[in-house]
């Protein structure tokens, strides 16, 4: 894949710029899930311009390494150890949310916790990783040219950074979003594991995005209700 980068040369027809159309629209379809995993984790820190930074910062760091991956797809591909990693590292802070118990006495309200902006930085980086493991697949699947799938992948942690931001704001605003948005996580976690250890029983991509719609269209189902301080805030 780095060869090919290198060697290729940079070309516009109408055949690439469908197919870059196509990766952008892969990317938005399949960037929900992980958007709101990364605004969940943004809100584990308390003051909310640092939430801005650690997602600015942290998909910058996403950035570097999802271009990394692109360039290395060829021989990451040949080790499932990688896709055993990110599925293990998904299913961790699927579990590490969930089992985070309530804070609170009203709705529960669960939630990673940072004392820092830089403890946040790296889970978004490597959480933005592991989600991209299954996305770089795809988009390698789709198109032949690496500029045409960093190209994509550009777009598509732009798109992420601004869908990112209004899932920090949606996940006050809608009582089961962030719980909708780890338990997709989860199926993710478990789709790369089962491509791992079980290839056959991998569902079809269809099936789930259905799934993350079913589980987004329970995530806003339901408002909070804010005080009249939280809606000034």
């Amino acid at each position: 894949m780095l060869d090919q980068f290198l060697d290729s040369s940079i070309e516009f027809n109408f055949h690439n710029v469908a197919i870059l159309l196509i990766l952008i629209g892969l990317e938005a379809v399949l960037s929900a899930d992980n958007a709101v995993a990364l605004a969940a984790i943004a809100q584990g820190i308390e003051d909310k311009k640092r939430q801005q930074d650690a997602l600015n910062f942290g998909l910058v760091a996403a950035y570097v390494l999802r271009i990394t991956l692109i360039l290395a797809a060829t021989w990451v591909v040949n080790y499932w150890q990688f896709q055993l990693l990110g599925a293990a590292y998904l299913l961790w802070l699927v579990f590490n949310y969930f089992s985070s118990g309530n804070n609170e006495d009203d709705d529960h309200k669960r939630s990673l916790h940072f004392s820092s902006l830089w403890k946040a930085i790296p889970m978004i980086a490597v959480t933005d990783l592991a989600f991209s493991l299954d996305s770089v697949t795809t988009a390698i699947a789709v198109a032949d040219e690496t500029w045409l799938i960093i190209a994509g992948g550009t777009i598509g942690v732009i798109t992420l950074r601004f869908l990112a931001g209004l899932f920090i704001r949606w996940i006050e605003e809608y009582t089961h979003l962030e719980d909708a948005g780890f338990v997709t996580v989860g199926f993710v976690g478990l789709r790369l594991l089962l491509k791992v250890i079980k290839p056959e029983l991998v569902p079809p991509e269809w099936v789930m995005i259905a799934a993350i719609i079913l589980m987004f269209v329970w995530g806003f189902s339901k408002k909070n209700v804010l005080t009249s301080e939280e809606q000034n805030s």
